[in-house]
């Protein structure tokens, strides 16, 4: 499956806002974030919408990934691309792992707001402080996935994702 032009912009557009409010507040929290090159404690085995998954794949496929230098004694939870303990993907991997590490704020199963953030993180930080200009908007960023997902599976025609069907990121292996 193919993800065309329009969607791909629209999927990148997404990326590029996530990366840039990431940036923000890497910045604005420098002194109570942990994460650097090396630590992988949140790289896990997630699974992603289809629009992520095929894109991730085009872009792999363009820069002819090769998957055989990747190691192969991975726990079941843990991130197939991982190598040496440093992401392999990275410069392509999904909207999840760009945003591991920062507070993010989400709605849980009441409607109430909450708070998530790396143990590793904000050791020193009074949780008090974060506000909605300090924190990720998770919601509002996984809803414009989702609904970039959903235009993206009605125009495969085949039916062969449901709107809240989610794909391993291991599976990208399968098909390069």
């Amino acid at each position: 499956m193919k993800i065309n032009s329009k969607q791909k912009d629209n999927y990148n557009k997404l990326r590029e806002e996530i990366d840039s409010i990431s940036a923000k507040l890497e910045n604005e929290h420098k002194k109570h974030l942990s994460c650097k090159s090396g630590c992988d404690l949140c790289c896990m085995d997630y699974s992603i919408f289809p629009i992520e998954f095929f894109s991730i794949l085009g872009e792999l496929k363009k820069e002819n990934f090769q998957p055989d230098t990747l190691e192969k004694n991975k726990s079941k939870n843990e991130c197939i691309f991982l190598k040496d303990h440093r992401c392999s993907i990275y410069p392509f991997r999904p909207i999840i792992c760009r945003t591991h590490g920062l507070p993010l704020l989400y709605a849980n199963n009441e409607g109430e707001w909450e708070l998530s953030a790396c143990e590793l993180n904000f050791t020193k930080f009074n949780f008090e402080e974060f506000t909605v200009d300090n924190t990720f908007p998770q919601d509002k960023f996984n809803s414009k996935l989702y609904l970039l997902n959903k235009e993206f599976i009605t125009q495969l025609n085949n039916n062969s994702f449901s709107e809240f069907d989610l794909i391993p990121i291991k599976d990208l292996i399968k098909q390069l």
